[in-house]
């Protein structure tokens, strides 16, 4: 029965370096695209009451600190490579992907 089991899509080592690499090149573009942000970040402040609504602190703290993501997910994530631990240097390049999206979740309640 084993012999009738499919045993998955699999990508070579030197497919996923390649892959690592493109996704370096895409987190570092977005870490200037959060460079940005961080400079604005402290325009969700604006609004009347802003400033006492914890909503309103935590996308500032998404904001702020998503460059800064996009700076260190590929780091650990070539580092847990060279180590062997292919799964959790693939959780580490999906960390600024992760970050991201709850940033633009928060942003969403945030009164404007």
């Amino acid at each position: 029965m084993t012999t009738t089991l499919k045993s998955g899509f699999k990508i070579s080592d030197r497919g996923q370096q390649a892959l690592l690499v493109l996704i370096t090149l895409v987190w570092l573009a977005g870490a200037v695209i959060g460079a940005i942000l961080a400079v604005f970040s402290p325009l969700v402040f604006d609004g009347p009451g802003n400033l006492g609504n914890p909503v309103v602190w935590l996308g500032f703290v998404l904001g702020a600190l998503f460059w800064a993501v996009c700076m260190l997910a590929p780091l650990v994530g070539w580092m847990q490579w060279r180590k062997g631990r292919r799964t959790q240097a693939w959780a580490a390049m999906a960390a600024p992907a992760a970050w991201g999206a709850l940033a633009l979740t928060v942003f969403q309640f945030i009164p404007g």
